[in-house]
């Protein structure tokens, strides 16, 4: 397997108030524990910066002329209360949607098998007008259209899961039939959304997870929910919403997952894009706030990656 793995120094100039969770540490975390010597055959590129119009994809105009509008030239701005931008923000965003972009590319040229993105701001709650839990756009949304509209992909699947519920994502792909998110994730937890009975056109499948919830009934919701709505919708490309702040040790949420959870979820859907996809999967990291947890969660995820 040929696994790319994208990222910027740009990332960690997107800033935050000190003491927030989403902060540029995060992605010191990942690298550090990525630099080990089993993971010397990642082929590393660096995330080009992608084309602003992609953003239209899954957001109005409008809303992302507020975005960039609200960029300060200096300090940090507030967008709403737990979501922040700082002058570097703006390039950050388009990197990080830049980097999703290049992986659907990679995966459908065959330049990859498969792709992880380590970048930030991530994505996930943005909704189609509104940045909030962290968020300024959804690169996972933007993706999957991009896998469409350059692709001719037919139909994309996004798995979900964070510990927090996909807002964003699930708002933008409401009633489009053509897109499958399915979302595993703590309830009752922000955003409060996420409920069994939010289904869209049936394209929405959400299967939330009680506080202190533990491996087993994870893997259950998984194996039960999620993996047989891909196979009834038989991808052209799955995309992973990678947020790793469902672990027992992440400071934000209450469920008790490991690594190994990460790296058998990731099989699980390996093997479903091997049946549906050509193989082809991208994974964009999204939460995760405890530095050793986020740190090994994601080397699991990626040796999986890597491991086929």
């Amino acid at each position: 397997m040929v696994t790319r793995l994208y990222s910027h120094p740009i990332y960690l100039e997107h800033l935050t108030p000190p003491g927030h969770p989403e902060r540029p540490d995060r992605l010191r975390a990942v690298e550090r524990v990525l630099e080990d010597e089993k993971f010397s055959y990642l082929d590393r590129v660096q995330a080009p910066e992608g084309d602003p119009a992609t953003i239209l994809y899954a957001h109005p105009q409008p809303f992302v002329d507020k975005v960039r509008a609200a960029i300060p030239a200096e300090g940090i701005h507030k967008v709403d209360s737990d979501t922040s931008v700082s002058p570097r923000s703006w390039q950050a965003a388009i990197t990080a949607i830049g980097a999703a972009n290049a992986a659907v590319d990679d995966v459908f040229s065959g330049a990859a098998d498969n792709v992880f993105v380590a970048s930030r701001p991530p994505g996930h709650h943005a909704e189609k007008t509104t940045a909030m839990g962290f968020c300024l756009f959804n690169n996972a949304a933007i993706a999957a259209r991009h896998a469409q509209k350059a692709h001719g992909a037919e139909r994309v699947a996004i798995v979900d899961w964070d510990v927090h519920h996909g807002n964003g994502t699930q708002d933008i792909f409401w009633d489009d039939p053509s897109v499958l998110y399915c979302s595993t994730h703590q309830m009752p937890l922000y955003p409060g959304t996420g409920a069994l009975n939010e289904t869209g056109v049936g394209n929405i499948v959400n299967a939330p997870l009680a506080p202190r919830t533990g491996s087993d009934i994870f893997r259950e919701a998984f194996g039960t929910r999620v993996l047989p709505a891909i196979e009834d919708f038989a991808p052209d490309l799955i995309i992973i919403s990678a947020g790793f702040d469902a672990h027992h040790r992440d400071p934000l949420a209450e469920i008790n997952l490991v690594e190994d959870d990460f790296d058998w979820a990731t099989g699980q859907l390996m093997e479903s894009a091997s049946r549906h996809a050509n193989s082809r999967l991208v994974s964009l990291l999204e939460g995760g706030y405890d530095l050793h947890g986020l740190a090994f969660s994601v080397a699991a995820h990626v040796g999986r990656l890597m491991r086929g």
